[in-house]
C-alpha cells in the first residue's frame, strides 16, 4: 500500500507528502502526529506521482482526486521545474547526509542535472516524472522527498 500525508489543517491544499511504501513513510523526516496518513492504492500512488491525478481533499480516509488537465511544458517551464526541484535535493542532502535515502536522492539529483533539455520535443505534453518513467528512468516526484 502507499500513503499519503496531509497536514492536519484539512484544506483543500493540505496534501504535504506521498510515500510509495511502508519504507519510505518511515524514512520521511517528519512528526507523524503533525500529519494525517492515508493508505491508499499503488495506483492512485501513480496517478498523483506522474501527474495524472491531482489531490483535491481527504475526509476521514477518504481522499478526493480530480483528472489533471492536459500538460504542455515548454523549455522554460521545464527548467524552472527542474531547479526547484534540485533546490530541494539539495537542501534535503546537506542536512541528510547519513539517511538512509540519501543515495536515492543524490543519485536522482546527477540525474537532472545531466538531463539534456535540447534533446526533448517541445511542448512535452507530461510531467518530468512521466517522461523519466517512459525512457526505464529513476523517476521521483519532490512529494517524495523526505
Amino acid at each position: 500500500m502507499s500513503y499519503f500525508i496531509f497536514l492536519n489543517s484539512q484544506t483543500q491544499d493540505s496534501l504535504y507528502r506521498i510515500a510509495e511504501n511502508q519504507s519510505d513513510l518511515n524514512n520521511l523526516n517528519i512528526d507523524k502526529s503533525n500529519y494525517t496518513i492515508i493508505e491508499d492504492t499503488q495506483i492512485n500512488f501513480e496517478n498523483v506521482k506522474y501527474g495524472l491525478k491531482n489531490v483535491i481533499e481527504y475526509s476521514g480516509q477518504n481522499i478526493t482526486y480530480s483528472n489533471n488537465a492536459s500538460i504542455s511544458l515548454n523549455k522554460n517551464d521545464l527548467i524552472n521545474i527542474i531547479d526547484a526541484f534540485k533546490i530541494s535535493i539539495q537542501q534535503f542532502l546537506k542536512n541528510n547526509i547519513n539517511h538512509p535515502l540519501y543515495s536515492r536522492w543524490n543519485d536522482y539529483y546527477n540525474q537532472l542535472n545531466s538531463l539534456n533539455l535540447n534533446s526533448i520535443t517541445y511542448p512535452l505534453n507530461k510531467s518530468l516524472e512521466q517522461y523519466f518513467k517512459d525512457l526505464g528512468q529513476t523517476s521521483l516526484s519532490p512529494l517524495q522527498l523526505p
